[in-house]
């Protein structure tokens, strides 16, 4: 599995915007899905975005239109730009890293892997 290192999290008014940034490591050749799911107190986690290597995207219905998912390959890391952020938005966001392929052996590996999660709060 790889290792996914998440920041931009932070405390922001709602209305406001919040960048995350995800870099996976490791000798990768290509992953297959990049995504961002949360989890709020009490409530289970849920996907937010994802994107494939190709550059398809999907996103949950409460987040359309406000966030973006975005991925650069050459640097095997994934964005999240959050506009319009409302206090719902609250959540501990993690990084999930699918199917993937490795450079030097060009294994490939389907399990999920996950960051350690990054905080964001929308508050006033």
């Amino acid at each position: 599995q790889v290792q996914l290192v998440e920041s931009g999290g932070g405390l922001v008014q709602p209305g406001g915007s919040l960048r995350l940034s995800c870099a996976a490591s490791g000798r990768i050749f290509r992953i297959s899905r990049l995504g961002w799911y949360r989890q709020a107190p009490g409530k289970q986690r849920e996907l937010v975005a994802a994107i494939t290597s190709g550059g398809t995207t999907n996103y949950v219905d409460s987040v359309t239109g406000r966030f973006t998912i975005s991925r650069d390959n050459a640097k095997n890391t994934v964005y999240l730009q959050m506009n319009s952020l409302k206090p719902e938005d609250t959540a501990v966001y993690y990084c999930n890293a699918a199917g993937v392929t490795y450079s030097a052996s060009g294994y490939y590996d389907p399990r999920d892997s996950w960051g350690q999660g990054t905080q964001v709060t929308v508050s006033s």
